[in-house]
């Protein structure tokens, strides 16, 4: 198996960093931001902090009254409809977005949903799977022309740690001849993130498009755990005896604005120019986990590091493929 060249910079950021520190000095004055996600947790800081910089910012949104005001303190942001689960709704956002005549410079897809129960879009794909990798890579595809008429662009993954629960399972992506996990599912949707940017940067790096996937850290009040248990909660540290929130970041207990850094300097550093297709986290890219090392890597909840199977640009061909078929 081969692996992309996944090698810290280092970028002189860290686990603790903000997106307001790693945006300090960029001006995206005439930059087009689309944020999906972007009305709730780290998304919302995300398109808060690209907004801030000067970016025009678009949120899609399932539920647009609850976008609006979320939205409501940051001035100037677009809100339009989207349903990641509804191709018919991804393409007519697509539409509306490229009948604009604008170019896209940067894309964040931020939204995501995490080990819920097994459910079942139209097609019967997979929740988890449809809504954090399909939905995703349907926009993509659509936004294409926007993306390249940027003559630069970059689209931020935001993929998770979470990969470890499971690769992509490639005969059997919709859990139809196995037994339905929680964090299975999440787990594949995460490693499918991943495998994402690897396949979209080599399509796109001779037309200027650039892609990378991230772990933003464990954000616990973002809403995002609500279908887990909140012992199971507990016992991950996450949380104090009281349900509070943990922050510490050396072991990726994050905040909002530590967990949206990461998308944030993948979206707008100077350091990544002429890069791409890397996984990312703490504000750099991390290193590859050597396969000796695997099993203590995931017992561990510090040490920063990605699975060769996350980024391996075999998979990443193989489940480009797949998607297109699932996507037409």
């Amino acid at each position: 198996m081969s692996t992309t060249p996944q090698r810290p910079l280092p970028s002189g950021f860290g686990a603790a960093s903000t997106a307001d520190d790693v945006i300090k000095g960029i001006d995206l004055t005439g930059k087009v931001a689309i944020v999906t996600g972007g009305y709730s947790g780290i998304g919302l800081e995300t398109a808060r902090v690209l907004r801030a910089a000067g970016a025009d910012v678009v949120v899609p949104a399932r539920d647009i009254e609850r976008a609006r005001a979320a939205l409501k303190g940051v001035d100037g942001v677009e809100v339009e409809p989207m349903d990641l689960l509804d191709p018919a709704s991804v393409d007519a956002f697509a539409e509306t977005f490229l009948g604009s005549g604008r170019p896209l410079h940067i894309l964040v897809n931020s939204a995501g949903i995490m080990a819920t129960p097994l459910h079942r879009d139209a097609r019967g794909y997979e929740g988890q799977f449809a809504t954090n990798h399909l939905g995703h890579f349907q926009l993509v595809s659509r936004l294409w022309p926007a993306l390249v008429a940027a003559g630069g662009a970059r689209v931020v993954a935001v993929s998770s740690r979470g990969f470890r629960f499971s690769p992509v399972v490639f005969e059997d992506l919709h859990f139809e001849h196995r037994t339905y996990e929680p964090f299975g599912a999440y787990g594949q949707s995460k490693t499918a993130n991943a495998l994402f940017a690897v396949e979209l940067d080599r399509r796109g790096r001779a037309e200027g498009v650039r892609a990378f996937s991230v772990h933003p850290g464990m954000i616990i009040d973002t809403g995002l755990a609500k279908h887990i248990p909140a012992e199971t909660i507990r016992a991950a540290g996450a949380v104090d005896e009281q349900g509070r929130p943990v922050r510490d970041p050396s072991r990726q207990l994050k905040t909002i604005a530590q967990g949206a850094a990461t998308s944030v300097w993948c979206a707008t550093s100077p350091q990544l120019d002429g890069l791409g297709g890397v996984y990312c986290e703490n504000c750099d890219i991390s290193p590859l986990v050597p396969e000796a090392e695997e099993a203590a890597w995931r017992a561990g909840t510090e040490t920063a590091g990605v699975l060769g199977y996350a980024v391996d640009p075999d998979a990443a061909s193989r489940l480009w493929q797949i998607s297109e078929r699932l996507t037409a």
